[in-house]
């Protein structure tokens, strides 16, 4: 039996079994006795129905979940008004009502919160993390996901963050982070595997293959796809089922046997149809016409594909398909020699294609239209014979003369395009490099004008201030040892005064920097550091003579900048700072032994103290780059070019 008829043969005897009509039947129950129940047992039913009905009646569903949460807000059942919150939005979800599903998970959240319920507000991360996937802002899926794993894994919950694990898997997969992608899977097939969780393995399965088809891994693909086809079969998971056949009809598609991939794009089709999933349904359609095309079964293929283009219209999350239909149809009729249809559907492909691929489509529109003059004139030969066919040498002639014309003015276009793209792309480095330094000499000049009415204002009034105050000491008579004691500490408040603004005067411009250089300016600097919290090691090399002022400047605030960091932030007691000049730039490395931060979370990486370090070095067209574990300490790497 072909494994195409043996799963459809298990499909068909799923849905004939009592299972699927289980819903109708509890629904049936929960109606005959909902007249007798009030207040939560009431809202409990109506969240039941809710439930049931998503597969009956989806519509019907949603209106006893309006009315749960009617109910739960007049007898203030918070638990009961969240869970409806929850079911209605795996509703609106089915309905591909995504904006209504995420609207509808967002008031569950601080219901969630204000119950304390972890778990379930773990859930609901999850759930918004899914639609944002289905609708494509995968930047909002990982969002979400993370903040969904970062919950379960407070909870200790292994089946949360396994599930969880896979929804960040698939959002760095789409977002274009293949590596992270299989990182996420493989820490969740792990995990899965130690609890046992075998309809979770399906999953995972399935997701490593997926990646490994993208790394174009094949062998790897078909391996953990087929394990994937197997555990959805041991656990009757059909949406598993229907998308790990779909994946290896796409496997035996590039590798063969074809025949094989057609059992298996039959399998996909049958059960997305009883899925009802319209978009995997379009996709498949698209893989068993390319399959068909490649056995030379050309009508059967074009009506898969045309069935494919229809049913593509009616979603609009089916559009990214068209154009690879649209593909599929040009090898169809090129494969055929009906090269006027092949031109007219990639026409078609053109508008769905993004304007990278316009030019090259372009030409080959153009290869598509010489192919169809060149049949449509061999007909004519055959008609008129030799005068025609001595037209038909020089429309050949022209069609050569004006293909290579083309060719040349595609080719002078090509270049004269990049040309200007370079000189705006270098006009726009140019002004942000002109505002960049203008926004940094404005911040020195700023940091130059106050560290100067500090110290040449507040400071000489204060230290004014104090000569007047010991001035009078001797013109004042104390009556006892308490206004004596008074009077001194003013005094040493007013000098405590003066020092800190020459410091804070200092720091703002440090006189090191601006007479002695770079290395001496941030020895300055750290020697004001008490080396009982942090003991701080500085090495310098080739800094001796000094360099252009915007460089000495810029890198005393980084490494400032860092320092500061460290003290606030790493709870390290031991800094290493490397300062070395050689014949290709600087370079400055600046380490601790604190408990570092993970650099892949958004959060961390995107401080305004980084992205100031990253500007600042970015200006001088240098680089810097973090690496940092948490437990592990972080170690800050700079190289600026001289």
């Amino acid at each position: 039996m072909k494994p195409a008829t043996f799963v459809l043969l298990v499909l068909a005897m799923a849905l004939s079994s009592p299972n699927f009509s289980q819903p109708q039947k509890i629904i049936d129950s929960i109606l005959k006795i909902l007249p007798t129940q009030k207040d939560s047992v009431l809202v409990k039913s109506y969240n039941e129905l809710t439930w049931q009905y998503r597969t009956v009646n989806r519509n019907q569903g949603i209106g006893y979940g309006e009315k749960a949460i009617v109910l739960s807000k007049q007898i203030n059942f918070a638990t009961g008004e969240a869970q409806a919150y929850n079911d209605l939005g795996i509703l609106y979800m089915d309905n591909q009502e995504m904006d209504k599903a995420i609207a509808s998970y967002a008031k569950a959240i601080p219901i969630r919160e204000k119950l304390n319920d972890k778990k379930g507000l773990a859930a609901v991360y999850l759930k918004i993390g899914i639609v944002y996937q289905k609708s494509g802002r995968f930047d909002k899926a990982l969002e979400n996901g993370l903040k969904s794993l970062e919950t379960y894994e407070a909870l200790k919950d292994d089946y949360g963050i396994a599930t969880a694990l896979n929804n960040v898997g698939i959002a760095n997969q789409n977002i274009g982070n293949v590596d992270a992608a299989l990182r996420y899977h493989e820490r969740a097939l792990s995990l899965r595997e130690k609890i046992n969780d075998r309809s979770g393995l399906a999953t995972s399965y399935l997701a490593i293959g997926n990646i490994q088809f993208l790394n174009n891994d094949l062998p790897k693909a078909k391996y953990y796809t087929e394990k994937a086809d197997s555990m959805g079969t041991l656990v009757n998971n059909y949406e598993v089922l229907a998308t790990a056949a779909h994946n290896l009809a796409a496997i035996y598609e590039k590798t063969g046997p074809f025949e094989k991939g057609l059992d298996y794009a039959e399998t996909a089709l049958s059960i997305r149809e009883q899925l009802g999933d319209v978009k995997a349904v379009v996709s498949t359609l698209n893989v068993w016409g390319t399959l068909l095309i490649k056995t030379k079964q050309y009508k059967p293929a074009e009506e898969k594909l045309l069935q494919a283009l229809q049913l593509s219209d009616t979603l609009i999350s089916c559009l990214p398909e068209k154009p690879r239909i649209y593909r599929s149809l040009i090898d169809l009729y090129e494969a055929t020699g009906d090269y006027k249809k092949a031109n007219e559907m990639g026409r078609l492909q053109i508008q769905y294609k993004d304007s990278i691929y316009t030019a090259d489509m372009n030409l080959r529109f153009s290869e598509m239209e010489t192919k169809y003059e060149t049949a449509v004139k061999e007909q004519e030969i055959q008609q008129q014979r030799f005068e025609i066919a001595k037209r038909n040498y020089w429309i050949a002639a022209i069609a050569a003369l004006l293909l290579l014309g083309s060719l040349l003015g595609y080719s002078y276009y090509r270049r004269f395009k990049l040309k200007k793209e370079q000189q705006l792309q270098a006009e726009i480095m140019h002004q942000q490099d002109m505002a960049t330094r203008g926004i940094l000499e404005a911040e020195e000049n700023e940091r130059e004008r106050i560290a100067r009415e500090l110290h040449d204002g507040v400071g000489q009034m204060m230290s004014a201030a104090k000569m007047n105050l010991s001035a009078m000491e001797g013109d004042l008579a104390f009556t006892n040892a308490n206004q004596k004691n008074a009077f001194d500490r003013i005094v040493n408040l007013v000098d405590e005064g003066c020092k800190e603004v020459r410091t804070v005067s200092h720091q703002m411009m440090p006189n090191a920097l601006l007479k002695k250089g770079l290395a001496s300016a941030i020895r300055e600097f750290i020697d004001k550091i008490d080396s009982r919290i942090l003991k701080v090691d500085l090495y310098s090399e080739g800094l001796n003579e000094r360099i252009d002022t915007n460089t000495e400047t810029v890198l005393y605030r980084v490494v400032q900048e860092c320092v500061n960091n460290v003290i606030k932030h790493s709870g390290a007691n031991h800094l290493d700072i490397s300062l070395i000049k050689d014949t290709d730039g600087i370079s400055v490395t600046i380490e601790d032994n604190g408990k570092g931060f993970d650099t892949q979370q958004k959060s961390a990486s995107e401080g305004i103290g980084l992205k100031n370090i990253r500007t600042r070095i970015a200006y001088l067209k240098g680089t810097v780059d973090f690496d940092s574990k948490s437990g592990k300490g972080t170690l800050v790497a700079i190289h600026v070019p001289v």
